[in-house]
C-alpha cells in the first residue's frame, strides 16, 4: 500500500495551486447556475472495477516486454489494485478472470482482498482458449460448437466460474465468446447463434437467484468472417430471450470503426438491457488502450447518454463500470490511474451539461446551439473538480505524481521476481 503520509505530503505540496483552480472553476460554474459542491459529491461517488488481468504488462502477437515489479500471482495483483484505490478512492472492486487468476483457495483470496479494502465485481469466464488438461478443444468454438460435448464442457466451465465467484462475494458473470467463422460455409450462421442462445439459457437457469449475466459482443477477432455475437443487436436478442437478469455489456473497443457507440448505449437503455461497460479506447479495433487517450469526446458522449438517462428516470442506476485494457508500453498501475482520472473527467463534464437549455435548442431545431451546449460542457477544464473529489475520499490530488514519488514500483521491483508466465491479452 502507499503510505497515507505520502498522499498527505503530496496533497499539501499541491494544495495552493489546487485551491486556486477549484475556486476559479467554482466561480465559472456558478455563472452557469451550477453548484460545484453537488458535482464534486457525485463524482466522488463514481466507482469502477479494475480487471485482474490488467496489472501485468500486456503483449501483442509479436512479443511482450515485461516490466519491473510485475505481480506474480493474483494476491499481488490485488495489492496493486489496492494502491490504485488508495490513490483514487474509486476502485474498490476487482473483476476476476478465470482461469487466468483462479484462486486455489477462494476464501483466502476474499480475506486478502478485504484486508486491502477490496471486494469483487463481475467474474469473467474463458472459453476462447484451451487450458492445460482440457479434454476438448475450443478451436472451432465453444457454445456454438457443432459437437454437443464441447458445448457441455463450456457450460460446465462457466458454471464453475459462477461457483468461484459466489465464494468470493461476486454476483455477476460476464461472458465474451470468440465463437465464429473465418470462411463462408464454415458454419451454419443460424444454427451457431441458436446453440449460443441455448447454452447461455442453460447457464442462466442454474445461476443463483441474485446473479446477473452480462453478454458481451465483439465485431471481429478472432473470427473475421462471422462472429456469432458480433454486435449490440445480437447481444440484445440473446439477453431478451434468456431472461430478466440477462443484460448487455458494451466494450468500447468491440465495434467497427466509426460506430456511434453513444447511440448503441441509448438503444440499450431504451430496451432496458444496458448492464455494464468495459472501458478502453481504440484507433482501429480492439486496441485496449487507456480510456480517453484517442477519442475523449466519444467517451464524454457515452457518459452524456448515461447522465441523461439517469436524469430523466430511463435508467434507475448506473450499470456495472469495469475497465478492460492491455498495457503494453505504459506502467500498468500508472495507466490505470490515468484511466480512472479520464473516466471521472468524462463523467464530471456530462454532469455539467445544461439539459434544459439543450432540450430547448433540440426542440427548436437549433443545431448549432445544441452542439455548442454539449461542447461547452466538454471543453470545461474539470481537473480541479475531479482532484477535489479524490481528495475528499482520502485520495491524491495528482495520483500519478504521488505514485511515482511513493517508491512503490521500485520497492516491488526488489521484492518480486519477474513473472513466470506472460499474462494473456485482455478480453
Amino acid at each position: 500500500m502507499v503510505d497515507g503520509t505520502v498522499i498527505e505530503a503530496s496533497n499539501r505540496a499541491a494544495a495552493d495551486a489546487h485551491r486556486r483552480g477549484l475556486d476559479g472553476l467554482g466561480e465559472q460554474l456558478a455563472r452557469r447556475g451550477v453548484e460545484i459542491g453537488a458535482v464534486i459529491e457525485r463524482v466522488g461517488a463514481f466507482e469502477v472495477a479494475v480487471p485482474s488481468w490488467a496489472l501485468g504488462t500486456g503483449a501483442t502477437r509479436f512479443g511482450r516486454f515485461p516490466g519491473e515489479g510485475e505481480p506474480r500471482d493474483v494476491f499481488e495483483k490485488l495489492d496493486d489494485i489496492a494502491v490504485i484505490h488508495c490513490l483514487t478512492g474509486a476502485t474498490p472492486r476487482v473483476s476476476l478472470h478465470i482461469p487466468w487468476d483462479e484462486p486455489d483457495d477462494p476464501p483466502a483470496l476474499r480475506s486478502h482482498a478485504a484486508s486491502r479494502g477490496l471486494g469483487f465485481d463481475a467474474v469473467n469466464s474463458n472459453t476462447f482458449q484451451d487450458q492445460s488438461g482440457q479434454a476438448l478443444s475450443y478451436k472451432f468454438g465453444s457454445l456454438a460448437h457443432a459437437n454437443g460435448a464441447v458445448r457441455r464442457q463450456a457450460i460446465e466451465h462457466i458454471r464453475r466460474v459462477i461457483d468461484v465467484g459466489s465464494s468470493l462475494g461476486s454476483s455477476t458473470i460476464a461472458i465474451w465468446l470468440a465463437d465464429g467463422s473465418n470462411y463462408p460455409g464454415q458454419a451454419n450462421l443460424r444454427n451457431s447463434f441458436e446453440r449460443v442462445s441455448d447454452g447461455l439459457a442453460n447457464v442462466y437457469e442454474g445461476m443463483p437467484a441474485d446473479w446477473t449475466m452480462l453478454v458481451e459482443h465483439k465485431a471481429y477477432e478472432p473470427a473475421f468472417y462471422a462472429t456469432v455475437v458480433a454486435d449490440w443487436g445480437s447481444s440484445l436478442m440473446l439477453a431478451q430471450a434468456i431472461g430478466e437478469r440477462a443484460m448487455c455489456l458494451v466494450d468500447l473497443g468491440h465495434h467497427l470503426p466509426n460506430t456511434n457507440i453513444e447511440q448503441v448505449v441509448a438503444r440499450l437503455v431504451t430496451a432496458g438491457k444496458l448492464g455494464g461497460f468495459h472501458f478502453n479506447d481504440s484507433k482501429y479495433g480492439d486496441d485496449d488502450l487507456t480510456a480517453g487517450s484517442i477519442n475523449p469526446y466519444q467517451l464524454f458522449l457515452v457518459f452524456n447518454e448515461l447522465a441523461d438517462a439517469v436524469g430523466d428516470g430511463a435508467l434507475d442506476a448506473h450499470p456495472a463500470y469495469m475497465i478492460d485494457q492491455s498495457h503494453n508500453v505504459k506502467d500498468p498501475i500508472e495507466a490505470l490511474l490515468q484511466t480512472v482520472s479520464n473516466l471521472q473527467k468524462a463523467y464530471a463534464r456530462a454532469l455539467l451539461v445544461q439539459r434544459g437549455v439543450l432540450a430547448q435548442y433540440q426542440h427548436a431545431n437549433d443545431v448549432l446551439m445544441a452542439e455548442e451546449t454539449l461542447k461547452s460542457a466538454f471543453e470545461t477544464d474539470v481537473s480541479a473538480l475531479v482532484a477535489e473529489a479524490r481528495r475528499c475520499r482520502g485520495g491524491a490530488i495528482d495520483p500519478v505524481a504521488t505514485f511515482r514519488n511513493s517508491g512503490y514500483r521500485r520497492a516491488k521491483a526488489e521484492e518480486r521476481t519477474r513473472s513466470r508466465h506472460a499474462p494473456p491479452q485482455s478480453l
